[in-house]
């Protein structure tokens, strides 16, 4: 059997995530029992929501166990199978964590999923044609449900959630505003993603500076926010909403390593009569189909050409990651392996 490099969580981070938290170990990959199937992971998955699962608190989810590979999105081929629905070869994504290879009991529910990669690349069934499109379509569809003609604002506009929620916001006829992390990142939103409008965050040293730019971005107002940062952006935002405007709560990256994230102006939910609402995409698996579906469309027809930060080799993953924390990624970050 082939030896298996895995990293695991070694310790958990006091404040600020390190790559002292992490660990790299080897071990040879256990023999098969009937119906499991051994993947081989070209690249995985490194996503924001990791960070909060490195620390021992009351979540949406249990933390990251310490001593075992750190949890995440994978896709690979079969290397080795012991299941008829299954044949070595085929191109798969599951959960497989940062290790070169998984062994999957690929009769459990969702465990495993055959992608076709013949007009979408591998590596996009963990971006947008993944869970990161697929939480950007609930969170446009089912929370803030766009009407044609309707001002959106998206935080993290450049990365694989924000890119996908521009393009099908653009797709309901809606205007679509961005925020980002420098000129390069707006510029991209603009010119290739097709937002209206990019707004560079690091230029506003203040909620009061960023909800001026908001109104010179969106002069009838902000009908739907997508919330992935939280902080001095969510107070900006909040200045700037219309009346019954709806807010998805995806995430608070400004908050992941501990600090308080108070709001500024909650008086205004009450004021301007807003939906707030947070969710995790993945207790909704009934939608996934049908966002799957067109997200898949948009990126076959060039629709949807997100960018991808590719780090190269396993050993790579905790400084890609603790770079993706830091906004120093530009799209979806990745780790190839093979």
């Amino acid at each position: 059997m082939p030896l298996n490099h895995q990293i695991l969580l070694d310790n958990r981070p006091l404040g600020e995530a390190v790559a002292s938290n992490f660990k790299l170990v080897s071990q040879p990959t256990p023999a098969l029992q009937d119906g499991q199937v051994l993947v081989r992971h070209h690249y995985l998955s490194l996503d924001p929501y990791m960070r909060g699962r490195m620390n021992d608190t009351k979540s949406y989810t249990a933390p990251q166990p310490l001593g075992e590979v750190m949890l995440g999105g994978t896709v690979g081929e079969v290397a080795e199978s012991r299941h008829p629905a299954f044949a070595v070869g085929d191109k798969v994504v599951g959960m497989g964590g940062w290790q070169d290879y998984s062994v999957v009991n690929a009769s459990e529910p969702g465990a495993l999923r055959k992608v076709d990669t013949s007009h979408i690349p591998l590596q996009a069934y963990l971006g947008a044609v993944g869970m990161p499109g697929v939480t950007a379509w609930y969170g446009l569809v089912k929370i803030i449900e766009p009407r044609a003609g309707d001002t959106l604002v998206v935080s993290a506009a450049t990365g694989a959630v924000g890119s996908a929620f521009g393009a099908l916001a653009k797709a309901r006829g809606c205007r679509v505003v961005g925020i980002a992390g420098g000129p390069d990142k707006c510029a991209y939103a603009v010119n290739e993603l097709g937002f209206d409008a990019c707004i560079d965050y690091k230029q506003h040293l203040d909620a009061a500076s960023l909800s001026k730019a908001l109104k010179e971005a969106c002069p009838s107002g902000i009908d739907g926010y997508f919330e992935n940062v939280g902080g001095m952006v969510l107070d900006a935002v909040m200045t700037r909403m219309n009346a019954f405007g709806r807010i998805a709560v995806c995430g608070m990256i400004a908050g992941y390593n501990g600090a308080p994230l108070p709001m500024s102006y909650p008086a205004l939910i009450l004021v301007s009569r807003l939906k707030v609402q947070g969710f995790i995409v993945t207790e909704h698996l009934e939608v996934w189909p049908e966002a799957l579906k067109e997200l898949g469309m948009l990126v076959a027809t060039g629709q949807l050409r997100p960018r991808e930060s590719i780090a190269q080799g396993l050993a790579a993953a905790p400084e890609a990651f603790l770079g993706l924390l830091k906004g120093k990624n530009f799209g979806k970050q990745l780790v190839q392996l093979c």
